[in-house]
């Protein structure tokens, strides 16, 4: 789903969908621990890396997608902006108009890059320790990550290190970031282009 949705590892976690049913009164029940959960839990539950799936107990339908916008509306509410306006606008004019069938696969396929990029720079996280400085720097890609997750919130705002070879290191990372924010660019003129 959204980036909100990122656990830890950046990476969706592949069990089964973690069940939840909705009873009458509308309480939200998780059948895995046998508790009551509210919304909040369930964005807990997704920003840990699991996907849910959540029944009417009594009719049997589906309310996922019910429940994850009103989740996303309520982060939004509370000013934790991930979509810009223009995406927003975007959205809607999508259900009015023939655009409707190429805006979820196009949406699906951008997020799919998104986890793909993010599990690429994990291997080289994960494969490059031998680099001088890289400890420094896989410090600062975490940081960016979990600040990503988290709407930059969290973001460092003074580099953590400041030797010559690092420095260049960080201007080299501040170039691939404007690479990142130059496709992310193009994938919105690209989905204002389909919603016309």
């Amino acid at each position: 789903m959204l980036q909100c949705c990122v656990g830890e590892t950046g990476l969706s976690n592949k069990k089964k969908a973690l069940l939840i049913k909705r009873y009458a009164s509308r309480r939200l029940y998780n059948a895995e621990t046998s508790d009551y959960v509210t919304l909040e839990d369930i964005a807990r539950f997704i920003h840990d890396g699991r996907d849910v799936q959540i029944l009417d107990l009594k009719s049997g339908d589906d309310l996922t997608r019910q429940y994850l916008l009103q989740i996303i509306a309520e982060h939004e509410s509370r000013g934790e902006s991930v979509l810009p306006i223009d995406v927003l606008t975007d959205l809607v004019r999508s259900y009015t108009t023939q655009a409707t069938s190429v805006v979820p696969q196009f949406l699906e396929m951008s997020f799919e890059m998104l986890r793909e990029g993010q599990e690429k720079v994990i291997e080289n996280m994960s494969s490059s320790k031998s680099i001088p400085g890289f400890e420094a720097i896989k410090a600062q890609q975490e940081a960016f990550l979990a600040a990503f997750a988290n709407g930059f919130g969290n973001w460092p705002t003074q580099p953590a290190f400041d030797s010559s070879n690092e420095k260049e290191e960080v201007k080299e990372n501040t170039e691939d970031l404007e690479a990142i924010k130059k496709q992310l660019s193009n994938l919105q003129d690209q989905l204002n282009k389909l919603s016309k």
